[in-house]
């Protein structure tokens, strides 16, 4: 049950976005447990965003999770999400921050798990 959202200040087309969407489906099995049968991916192109002052290329990926991992299967995520990133849209790895949420509430399909 993961989600993963990416707000960037650049343009992302749509063969990027499913590229993008396909390898975060890989590197989700970073965290043991965790796949694309129920990762949801959302992809903010376009926003308006600064990071240390300029509007330079850069990237906010917030990664939400029912349940948690360990600091290494988190550092082994925003290694992925980075490379990603960095490889589909030109961003350098030192403007991508990684946020994670970990919740024991997560509803679906009218109930919680």
């Amino acid at each position: 049950m993961p989600f993963i959202n990416v707000k960037t200040n650049v343009s992302v087309t749509d063969d990027k976005a499913e590229s993008i969407k396909s390898l975060f489906g890989q590197a989700i099995t970073a965290i043991p447990g965790k796949s694309e049968a129920w990762l949801m991916v959302e992809i903010e192109p376009e926003r308006k965003l600064w990071f240390k002052g300029t509007a330079e290329e850069a990237a906010m990926v917030e990664v939400s999770l029912f349940g948690g991992a360990s600091h290494n299967a988190y550092s082994m995520l925003t290694s992925h999400i980075t490379g990603i990133i960095s490889a589909q849209l030109g961003i350098p790895t030192s403007r991508i921050y990684v946020k994670y949420s970990e919740t024991s509430n997560w509803g679906w399909n009218g109930s919680n798990f």
